[in-house]
C-alpha cells in the first residue's frame, strides 16, 4: 500500500513520521512545493528506521505528483499556517487555491484515493475538496474533530487528575475557536459521566479552554501546533488502513443528518477501509442543536467566501 502526505511542513512531516512508525504502509510519499524540503525530511526520517525498527520506505518529492501514483490514502496538509492573531477564516483565499490544485493533481494519479484534509480553515477546505474532486462523499474526510476531541480529553484529564486514555469525549461542529462544540454532557470517565465529578464552573472552563486550544498554542509557540494535529491525522489514516471501524468526530458532507445540508461539518462517524462509513446520531438536545445550527451558519459564511475567489 502507498500513502501520500502533501505538505512537508511541521504538520505534514509529523503525520508522515507517525504513519512510518506505525508501519501503516509499505511506501510513503512526502510531497512539497519547496525545493528539497520533502526530500530532506524523508531522508531524515529514513535515518531513524534502524533506531525505531520500522520498514516503511519514505520518499520525498518536490511537486512531482507522478511519484504519488496509486496512493490509497492522501493526506493534504498544504497551505500557510496560522500566525498569532490570525483567524482560520483569513486563510481561505490563499489556502483555497493551494488545496484545489493539490486535489486535482492527486486525482490525476490516484483516482481511487481516500482524501484526508487537514489544511485550514478545515471545514471550508473539506467542502472545497468535495466540490472540486467530484468523489463519493465517503472518500473526503476533514480531520479537525479528532484533534479537538483529543484536546478536550487533555483538559478534562487535567481537571480530573486522570489518564486521558480513560476518557471518552467528543467535539462536534466546526473546527474553529467559536464554532466547535465540546459535548461535555456525553463525556465519560470509564463510563461514568464526567459531570458527576466536576462543578459547573469547572465544566464551563474546560469547554472554553478546548474551544481556544489551537489559538492558545499559536500564541505560545508563534505558529500552528503540529504534534497533536500530526498524531490525529495518523490516527485517522490508521483506522482506514486497518479497517478499525473507530468512532471519530470528523468533518464530512451532511445530507440531512443533524438537520444540515450542503455543508461539511464535524459529526461522529465510523471510519473504516471505505473512508467514513456511517454517521452516528448523538440525539442532541434542543440547546445543543441550536448551537450546532449556529456553528453551521458560521461555516457556511466561510464557504461563501469561496464564491468570490
Amino acid at each position: 500500500m502507498k500513502i501520500t502526505v502533501v505538505g512537508a511542513g511541521a504538520v505534514g512531516a509529523t503525520v508522515a513520521d507517525n504513519i512510518a512508525r506505525k508501519e501503516l504502509c509499505e511506501e510513503l510519499v512526502l510531497l512539497d512545493i519547496k525545493e528539497g524540503l520533502a526530500e530532506g525530511k524523508a531522508i531524515d526520517m529514513m535515518q531513524t528506521a534502524a533506531l525505531l525498527g520500522f520498514d516503511t520506505k519514505i520518499t520525498g518529492s518536490t511537486n512531482d505528483y507522478s511519484k504519488t501514483a496509486g496512493s490509497s490514502v492522501v493526506v493534504i496538509t498544504s497551505g500557510i499556517p496560522r500566525k498569532p492573531g490570525m483567524t482560520r477564516e483569513e486563510l481561505i483565499g490563499t489556502n483555497a487555491n493551494i488545496v484545489r490544485g493539490v486535489t486535482q493533481n492527486i486525482l490525476q494519479h490516484s483516482p481511487e484515493a481516500i482524501i484526508i484534509v487537514i489544511s485550514n480553515p478545515m471545514d471550508t477546505m473539506t467542502y472545497l475538496t468535495q466540490q472540486t474532486s467530484g468523489l463519493p462523499k465517503n472518500r473526503i474526510i476533514g480531520m479537525g474533530g479528532i484533534l479537538d476531541s483529543s484536546r478536550f480529553k487533555f483538559y478534562l484529564s487535567q481537571a480530573l487528575n486522570c489518564s486521558p486514555n480513560d476518557l471518552n469525549a467528543v467535539v462536534i461542529g466546526g473546527h474553529g475557536d467559536t464554532t466547535m462544540i465540546p459535548l461535555i454532557r456525553y463525556a465519560t470517565w470509564n463510563s461514568a459521566p464526567v459531570t458527576e465529578f466536576l462543578s459547573e464552573e469547572q465544566q464551563q472552563k474546560i469547554v472554553a479552554d478546548t474551544m481556544v486550544g489551537g489559538a492558545t498554542l499559536t500564541k505560545l509557540i508563534g505558529t500552528s501546533a503540529w504534534y497533536a494535529p500530526g498524531a490525529a491525522g495518523a490516527a485517522l489514516v490508521e483506522s482506514i488502513v486497518r479497517d478499525e471501524k473507530k468512532l471519530f468526530a470528523c468533518c464530512v458532507s451532511l445530507n440531512g443528518e443533524y438537520g444540515q445540508n450542503d455543508i461539511c461539518l464535524g459529526v461522529p462517524v465510523i471510519i473504516g477501509k471505505n473512508g467514513w462509513e456511517k454517521i452516528v446520531d448523538y440525539k442532541l438536545n434542543a440547546q445543543e442543536q441550536e448551537v450546532f445550527n449556529k456553528s453551521a451558519d458560521s461555516v457556511r459564511n466561510m464557504n461563501d467566501v469561496l464564491k468570490t475567489l
